[in-house]
């Protein structure tokens, strides 16, 4: 029997399924401990006054398998924005159909549409599958680069007047 997947703009009534595929990432990252989101704050980070984020949802047959969660940023050197995709996810039981590839296309056909000059995002070292499916895609791993993290009591103190430089 053939499944109907289909992609399309997350709404309000999403954030419960993004927020539960949000845990469920966060074990399979092993970093379930960093994990301090509510669904009110992704309410309001993805439908509040001035959203910080989109996302677009994979549903199989009308149920909700995977999301991507995906922002603008912008690029000095080119002087255009560009979308960062910051988490895509999907379901254990849903992967191996290509609904990862789907969901990447479909942000890159955005990113197209938006005249953006860059899709970027991040992999974890260790994640072999997604490390071949992206370069399978087309995407370059940028091994020069490193990403640079101020959280927490870390960032409260940089913020402070006379913060070390």
């Amino acid at each position: 029997m053939n499944t109907a997947f289909t992609i399309r703009p997350a709404q309000p009534s999403d954030v419960a399924h993004i927020y539960a595929m949000i845990l469920e990432l966060a074990v399979f990252e092993k970093l379930e401990h960093m994990v301090v989101a509510s669904e009110t704050m992704l309410h309001e980070g993805l439908f509040g006054a001035r959203p910080a984020c989109e996302a677009i949802i994979g549903e199989e047959d009308g149920v909700v398998v995977t999301f991507a969660l995906f922002f603008h940023n912008f690029s000095t050197f080119l002087t255009r924005k560009g979308l960062y995709l910051e988490d895509l996810y999907v379901k254990q039981a849903h992967r191996g159909k290509g609904y990862g590839r789907k969901m990447l296309v479909s942000l890159a056909q955005l990113a197209v549409e938006r005249q953006c000059g860059r899709f970027e995002w991040t992999v974890l070292d260790w994640n072999a599958p997604a490390i071949k499916l992206y370069t399978g895609m087309g995407a370059e791993l940028l091994p020069e680069w490193r990403i640079c993290r101020v959280a927490g009591a870390a960032l409260t103190d940089l913020a402070q007047p006379g913060a070390r430089a």
